[in-house]
């Protein structure tokens, strides 16, 4: 769908920037490795907004009501409320928002080779583990890029998690 919502001559995107006279001709979204790299963003910020929103949701509807109304009662202001109260209560969700997109982010395939196929100046890291386990038939080289992204994914992972730990101690502290 996203390929024909950017074509360059019948595309959606197309039609409506320039209608709007954001652009004065059509763009080649796909054929040019900047704009396809903005488009392939484009994309996967799209496919996981649901996601993010709907973890972010599920952490928000279990916030208790009471302490907002007793902010309410104490005069504290909204962003005040926002930052000191609801951002540390949802923090363990949106970690877990953060390395589940992180994850997604860092693997994405199937956008950028649908997109925009074997072009080298867009390949990922999956996309090169692809192309050396596949098509150059190089397993030692596609499984060491593959063992590699593991390997990225899972550091920066445990960084996040370390970072973002909170200790529910007697005293309410983080570390």
């Amino acid at each position: 769908m996203w390929g024909w919502m950017l074509h360059d001559l019948y595309g959606v995107v197309n039609y409506l920037l320039l209608s709007l006279r954001i652009i004065d001709h059509p763009w080649a979204w796909l054929a040019d490795p900047n704009l396809a790299m903005a488009a392939v963003i484009a994309v996967d910020v799209w496919k996981a907004t649901p996601f993010m929103a709907l973890l972010i949701l599920a952490a928000l509807q279990v916030l208790p009501a009471d302490i907002y109304e007793a902010a309410r009662l104490d005069g504290i202001n909204p962003l005040k409320v926002f930052a000191h109260v609801t951002l540390p209560l949802i923090r363990p969700a949106l970690l877990v928002a953060v390395i589940f997109r992180g994850l997604d982010a860092l693997r994405v395939f199937d956008i950028i080779y649908v997109f925009t196929g074997n072009n080298e100046n867009t390949a990922s890291m999956s996309v090169y583990a692809r192309q050396q386990l596949i098509e150059f038939q190089d397993v030692g080289l596609g499984s060491a890029a593959a063992t590699s992204l593991f390997l990225i994914i899972a550091i920066l992972t445990a960084i996040v998690i370390s970072a973002g730990r909170v200790n529910v101690s007697a005293s309410g502290g983080e570390r």
